[in-house]
């Protein structure tokens, strides 16, 4: 069955029940390299299929969010962090009748480039590579040259779009508004819904870790969202659905000019003290607390690769590239426990195992 009529409907269903504000698959600025369309599947449910089945996003269950090899099972991983932006992000999405399919495919793409052993793998690759390291832009370049051997997924301009502008400031939560090429409403979501995630399961992590005691969160944060999980969760999203709620196209709230994502000024203050209160009482604690051992991995694999570029494996970074650029995207590909396994391998002077074959996809 090939003649397109499963899509078309779906296309179809979109035109008939999305916002006016809505992204359209149909309507989408398309790839890079052009490809016949799919008979059963819109373009963002194909760039979904794709990010689910690459290898970076396997890789993502052995990634650090914020405690490094933790004994608990019921610590957040890069993995169930992306599943939780999922989540929110598809719920809010389809509470303001925008794409539920583009909102998804963004954030389950959004964390692809992070480094083993979180935010400090990111400052130790950003301190030794020319222009930095961004975690987003890094994701970015995993799906467009990295992954499939070098082809990359070949993913739709939105979806790009949507995955290099998700990272934020410190303190930063507004709406992303760009000159020329305005990202999507789909794309803000995930923004957002990226802050609502960890906020909220870090929070959980650092309790059980034993790094904060619940009643260190701030009075009037936990006066404003609430001091349990599900209640600061439901707080957030139904008030930013709120907030937001002419970005449906409803009624009265149809308008001129394109609406944003965005929280109430008290709720959006409460989120941005709350990430402040995890910056300085959470995030810097345990770098400091964990950073002896992944420093020493991350220095054993600095140095072993940037001067042997040959240890680095076919299809994890591109043969004409410097070796700095080239040791950044196979070590920032890693999981915490490959690196750690290659570090060792190296330090007792054997050539490190490499992955097994790739079967070809």
């Amino acid at each position: 069955m090939n003649d397109h009529r499963i899509r078309l409907r779906l296309e179809r269903l979109e035109q008939d029940t999305l916002s006016p504000f809505a992204q359209l698959s149909r309507k989408t600025q398309g790839r890079r390299v052009p490809e016949e369309p799919s008979f059963m599947r819109t373009e963002y449910q194909r760039d979904r299929d794709r990010i689910i089945h690459s290898k970076a996003f396997r890789r993502l269950k052995h990634k650090t969010q914020v405690f490094i090899a933790p004994v608990s099972d019921h610590f957040s991983t890069r993995l169930s962090h992306t599943i939780e932006v999922a989540q929110i992000a598809r719920s809010i999405a389809r509470a303001l009748r925008l794409n539920e399919d583009l909102t998804e495919a963004i954030a389950l793409a959004h964390d692809l480039g992070h480094t083993p052993f979180g935010h400090l793998g990111e400052e130790f690759i950003d301190a030794r590579i020319s222009g930095g390291y961004r975690h987003a832009e890094q994701s970015l370049r995993v799906v467009d040259i990295l992954e499939k051997e070098g082809r990359g997924l070949n993913l739709t301009w939105e979806v790009r779009q949507g995955v290099l502008n998700h990272s934020k400031g410190r303190g930063s939560l507004r709406p992303i508004r760009r000159a020329e090429a305005e990202v999507t409403l789909e794309a803000e979501i995930c923004r957002l819904s990226d802050a609502i995630a960890y906020v909220n399961h870090d929070i959980g992590d650092a309790i059980r870790a034993g790094v904060i005691d619940p009643d260190d969160i701030p009075v009037h944060v936990r006066r404003t969202l609430g001091s349990r999980h599900a209640e600061r969760l439901n707080t957030i999203i139904a008030d930013l659905v709120e907030t937001s709620w002419a970005v449906t196209g409803e009624g009265e709230s149809v308008g001129a000019d394109r609406p944003s994502i965005e929280m109430s000024q008290s709720v959006l203050q409460a989120v941005i003290d709350l990430r402040e209160f995890l910056f300085d009482n959470v995030y810097l604690v345990a770098a400091r607390e964990q950073s002896e051992d992944p420093l020493n991995i991350l220095e054993t694999l600095w140095d072993a690769l940037v001067n042997n570029p040959e240890l680095i494996p076919e299809g994890y970074a591109r043969p004409g590239d410097e070796p700095n650029r080239r040791a950044v995207d196979y070590i920032s590909g890693m999981t915490d426990q490959f690196a750690a396994r290659v570090a060792q391998d190296l330090r007792a002077g054997r050539v490190p195992e490499m992955p097994l074959a790739e079967v070809a996809l």
